[in-house]
């Protein structure tokens, strides 16, 4: 099993594998329009972290599905990394995981079963921890390990969270610091030490389990997790929806001190330029700041952190929420205001 690379197997890892948002803005636009019953509350039209269909007046489903190719190339390691990401959609709608089923493709000709067995066990221990069972799922024989959950969830109907209900005035706030995509990158190069590897688990298996309570505040307008398109992407979309510019501190945002040191080298994952090409024409970055910054806003963050939007008055107890959770890196790191969608960072 040790003489086994995971990544190796892998020509793009975690949430680094998205496909670029460019592409898929294409892709969806050439999708025929469903049916958009009154209960879907939020569909797939809303570009959201997960849909919702309210069952009566006090509850609604939450479903979501997320897989990935592996980031490490510790099989259980990756299992929890996978699931802690499917799971952490859930939460950024404000709800409550109820149960998840497991998406598996692995290469069978190339993977012993003991690796597989570590990969399923390692998601099976991020469930527990969320307290919901693994109630099913489906399995396929593929060119590359795959794996994931389809994750489902239950939330008030008023207390769910979208990602297109930012006010102006909102004060940003993210729960996790950002660099796990050059994380990622330096792992595959051979430069990341044992500490920066413990340091990316730390985060990557990090349950947003901040969300439900979060969604109980009322100055909190909107919320989503920061993934594959980098905080730059998810943020646009919160503009995009919320009809909003957003105003970025750059001192403010939380990184990975080694992140920061390896995008100031130039390590960066393809998937970070891809999606700069995709929206960078949307993001201003002033002149006088370093030129990694551009890495690390467009850095695909595999599990990442819960960014809320809500009323400057409501900061402090959003705060205290996540440091509750043991969420140390939360920070404020910017706000909302009048304009057509669109990010300065200053």
């Amino acid at each position: 099993m040790e003489s086994i690379k995971l990544t190796q197997f892998s020509h793009g890892g975690g949430c680094g594998c998205k496909i670029a948002p460019s592409v898929l803005a294409e892709l969806l636009a050439r999708a025929p329009a469903g049916i958009v019953p009154p209960q879907l509350l939020v569909g797939a039209e809303k570009a959201d972290d997960a849909a919702v269909y309210q069952l009566n007046d006090q509850q609604a489903i939450v479903a979501t599905t997320d897989f990935f190719t592996p980031i490490v190339d510790d099989p259980f390691d990756f299992g929890r990394i996978a699931a802690t990401n499917a799971i952490s959609d859930v939460y950024a709608m404000g709800a409550t995981p109820i149960m998840a089923l497991a998406v598996v493709g692995m290469p069978l000709d190339k993977l012993p079963g003991e690796v597989i067995g570590r990969i399923l066990e390692g998601g099976a221990s991020v469930c527990r921890e969320a307290g919901i069972p693994i109630a099913g799922g489906h399995s396929i024989d593929v060119l590359e390990p795959i794996y994931g959950l389809v994750a489902l969830g239950v939330v008030d109907p008023a207390r769910v969270r979208r990602n297109d209900a930012a006010l102006a005035g909102d004060r940003l706030v993210l729960g996790k610091p950002l660099g796990v995509g050059v994380l990622s990158a330096a792992l595959k190069k051979g430069l990341l030490d044992d500490g920066g590897y413990r340091d990316m688990l730390r985060h990557t298996t990090r349950l947003n389990t901040p969300g439900p309570r979060l969604a109980q505040i009322g100055g909190v307008h909107a919320m989503t997790d920061v993934t594959g398109f980098g905080l730059a992407g998810h943020l646009l979309e919160v503009c995009r929806g919320s009809g909003l510019s957003a105003e970025l501190d750059s001192g403010a945002l939380p990184l990975i001190p080694a992140a920061e040191r390896f995008a100031r080298d130039g390590i960066a994952t393809g998937a970070s330029a891809r999606n700069w090409a995709g929206y960078g024409a949307e993001v201003e970055i002033a002149g006088s700041l370093p030129a990694h910054l551009r890495t690390l806003l467009t850095d695909p963050q595999t599990s990442g952190g819960l960014l809320v939007s809500c009323a400057a008055e409501a900061v402090a107890e959003v705060c205290e929420v996540f440091h509750d959770e043991g969420f140390d890196d939360v920070a404020e790191i910017g706000r909302l205001v009048e304009g057509a969608p669109s990010i300065v960072v200053r």
